[in-house]
């Protein structure tokens, strides 16, 4: 046995308990556990464990605490409890993630999924940390190969930048994410899959992420067919295992799969403990709630790591004006827009760049980069707004010089943006120059790029 294992093991015996608080079930009601008998010792948050008469177990997590009750959510179905039912006061939910759970799929309470033993560190992570110190916060760092042409130049990734990735069904979202896990420069990926179809689990690892991007990546995964606590958990305990490799030094990339449905679980949540729903049928507080969990990510403190993130929203009808979508686009460094009109014409990735933004530009670039962004941009925008005129056959050669030259490059262009083999930045930057500057007369074309 490894010295580290031996220390792990060590762990997880001292974590052991065998005494703990009990009270009992005196009423339920509609998924709720309300419970007596606990005086003044449990808190919001506490994890609690009805033993069943028939010998069955459930998990439960308080909401509310009154006088002398207290009122839990269970994590599975309440079939077979009944009023004085034994309960145990478990404890606050924490995790111990570890080194060796990297290439491991692990649920929201740090059990192994992958069928063998999972062992955990001797120091516990807080589920709900607060992030950095805003002024002890480094800027954002470096850019990042992607292994992707358009976010290696249009829509450049740094360190510790926080991205929205904004996509309705069936357009290639999770495809792209795959592709980060196994491509973007990082030490460690973190991956949390919130209410994933079940089917779709194990094809996820299998093939989309595969060895390669399993090799270094941490799995959290929730099952659509879970309870609401479960699902919201996922997203809180993924943050956690990125924020611990973050805190010994890594660069932590952290892709949340979707942040909807970690919003759906949360108003459940909150309408069971008697929030009012606002917005749309979410309740007030999901705003917030989502806003603390996406500031967790991004740079970290001197001497720490940082967390690159991606979060992915699911967007019905492609409609960015409801409410989770506008809330991450306020919080987040930049959002990527997948348009199913590009998909339909088999482009992938099928990112509508006009309606996408990289909020690390112009930093993030030289001055003879934003150029190019620019130029790119300006032509882009122009074939966009004469589409329907072009393809009709309705635009006249030479009535504007910036539409001829769109008209032009756009083929191109558009290639150059689903060019999912790319050489690095650097070349990538030099294929896009060379797009841009095919039709033009320029006595040295590199000279501008190269001196930049």
């Amino acid at each position: 046995m490894h010295k580290n294992d031996l220390l792990f093991l060590t762990a997880e015996i001292a974590q052991a308990k065998s005494v703990y608080p009990v009270g009992r079930i005196s009423q339920v009601t509609a998924g709720l556990l309300v419970i007596s008998g606990f005086a003044n010792l449990p808190r919001t948050g506490d994890r609690v464990k009805v033993i069943c008469r028939d010998g069955e177990k459930v998990a439960a997590e308080i909401l509310s605490i009154g006088r002398e009750t207290v009122s839990a959510l269970a994590e599975t179905s309440i079939e077979g409890v009944s009023v004085n039912d034994r309960v145990l006061l478990l404890g606050k939910k924490k995790l111990a993630p570890s080194p060796r759970w990297i290439g491991r799929i692990i649920d929201p309470l740090g059990n192994p999924l992958d069928n063998r033993p999972l062992l955990r560190s001797d120091t516990p992570v807080n589920l709900n940390a607060s992030p950095p110190k805003p002024t002890n916060r480094r800027s954002m760092g470096a850019r990042l190969d992607t292994g992707m042409a358009i976010f290696n130049t249009l829509l450049p990734l740094v360190q510790g930048q926080r991205l929205g990735l904004f996509a309705g069904s069936g357009l290639g979202k999770s495809s792209l994410i795959s592709h980060f896990a196994k491509h973007m420069q990082a030490d460690v990926v973190v991956l949390a899959l919130i209410g994933e179809r079940g089917r779709e689990l194990a094809d996820f690892v299998t093939y989309a992420l595969g060895p390669e991007g399993m090799a270094r990546s941490v799995v959290v995964a929730t099952t659509s067919d879970q309870s609401a606590l479960m699902r919201r958990r996922c997203a809180f305990s993924a943050m956690s295992v990125a924020e611990y490799f973050r805190d010994k030094g890594a660069q932590v990339l952290l892709l949340a799969d979707s942040i909807t449905r970690f919003a759906e679980a949360h108003r459940e949540i909150a309408i069971a403990s008697g929030e009012v729903p606002a917005m749309r049928g979410y309740p007030a507080s999901t705003s917030s709630m989502i806003m603390s969990l996406c500031e967790r990510a991004g740079p970290g403190e001197i001497g720490a790591g940082d967390i690159t993130a991606l979060f992915s929203v699911l967007v019905a009808g492609s409609d960015m004006e409801e409410p989770i979508a506008d809330i991450l686009r306020g919080v987040l460094d930049g959002h990527v827009v997948l348009d199913r009109q590009i998909a339909e014409r088999g482009r992938y990735p099928a990112i509508n760049l006009l309606k996408s933004l990289s909020r690390s530009l112009p930093m993030a670039a030289t001055v003879a980069e934003n150029q190019l962004i620019q130029t790119a941009r300006q032509l882009l925008g122009a074939y966009e707004e004469s589409a329907l005129m072009i393809r009709a056959g309705l635009y006249v050669s030479g009535s504007d010089p910036l539409l001829d030259r769109a008209i032009k490059i756009w083929p191109d262009l558009d290639k150059f943006l689903g060019d999912t083999e790319s050489l690095g930045v650097e070349n990538s930057f030099r294929r896009l120059a060379d797009i841009l500057q095919q039709d033009e007369v320029v006595e040295n074309p590199d000279s501008n790029f190269e001196s930049s």
